[in-house]
């Protein structure tokens, strides 16, 4: 008998994708050329890194909501490594070289704090990742004084602006970081030991599952990829406000996770429905814009779009 809420959930993604690919071929001026293609993947690039880390947290039953922070906190220590501000560097290539990877380990490490609160008190993932939602941007804002950072360093900015084969390098980053996760969750032990937390955390944990290791670790690359978006932000935008990096990504990555098909309830995860989801949010924004409907209407779109994703959610598992 044929399953519809299962087809849906496991394929409707994909569908929706193709459907509004063919959409907007017909009805769409512009919309098959290569800057249009860029726009709209440079616009989700950010949202789908997040959304890894973001749906290997969620795969153990858990939820991040301090990713928008954290990439604030990295898009502002960055460029005080490369100019300088923090201690002199021998040379621009050092600087730049510790403004990525300083940055990038301190949002992970902030991703720890979040794990140690989850596993060593046992405080709910809501909960515990609220502290760093609202005492994270206030770090990250402490420590610039609130101003903005103008900079002008192409070397750095190459990481979001420039090109490889004609395709953005940020979206290099994307596609890396999404097929290495993909196999981690789907080939390897580890990937086995988060869907099993997510799916019956005590049965794993009988099972001899490091429970609390794991979750530590979701954390953890949480915060790394929340550091890297952080950082191809401000190489966007040649500067680094603390106050805007990463507002409302907490969001964005989760409605990317959940119309992606991966359970609230964790057990099972897909990154690449994440990656899909991410398009199909982008691509029904960019419709809607494209043909003349406000802004506020693509936000009651993606909204419908999440209630209509943990409906088919709860349909299969009913």
């Amino acid at each position: 008998m044929f399953d519809r809420a299962a087809f849906f959930q496991r394929y409707g993604v994909g569908l929706a994708l193709v459907l509004l690919v063919i959409f907007n071929l017909a009805v769409t001026p512009n919309f098959a050329t290569s800057q249009t293609l860029a726009v709209n993947l440079t616009q989700v690039c950010t949202i789908v890194i997040v959304g890894v880390g973001m749906t290997l947290v969620i795969a153990t039953g858990g939820i991040d909501l301090s990713v928008g922070s954290l990439m604030a906190i990295a898009g502002a220590l960055s460029p005080m490594f490369f100019t300088g501000q923090l201690f002199p560097v021998p040379n621009l290539y050092v600087g730049i070289a510790l403004g990525i990877a300083f940055p990038i380990l301190i949002a992970g490490m902030f991703g720890l704090f979040n794990g140690w609160l989850v596993t060593r008190f046992s405080i709910q993932p809501i909960i515990a990742t609220l502290v760093l939602f609202i005492a994270g941007r206030g770090i990250a804002q402490v420590s610039t004084n609130g101003d903005l950072q103008v900079f002008k360093v192409p070397e750095f900015q190459s990481i979001a602006i420039g090109r490889v084969l004609g395709v953005p390098f940020q979206v290099w980053i994307m596609l890396v970081i999404v097929i290495v996760s993909a196999f981690v969750l789907h080939k390897t032990v580890f990937g086995r030991q988060v869907l099993a937390v997510g799916g019956n955390e005590a049965a794993a944990r009988l099972s001899g599952v490091p429970v609390g290791r794991v979750k530590f670790l979701v954390y953890f690359v949480s915060g790394l990829c929340s550091g890297v978006a952080g950082l191809i932000v401000i190489a966007m935008n040649s500067a680094a406000d603390a106050n805007l990096i990463g507002l409302g990504m907490e969001l964005d990555a989760i409605a990317a996770v959940v119309v992606g098909g991966t359970l609230l309830s964790g057990g099972r995860a897909t990154i690449v429905g994440t990656l899909l989801g991410a398009l199909v949010i982008q691509l029904v924004r960019y419709t809607l814009l494209a043909n003349g409907v406000p802004d506020p209407a693509a936000l009651v779109v993606k909204a419908g779009l999440i209630v209509l994703a943990v409906w088919l959610q709860r349909q299969e598992q009913a």
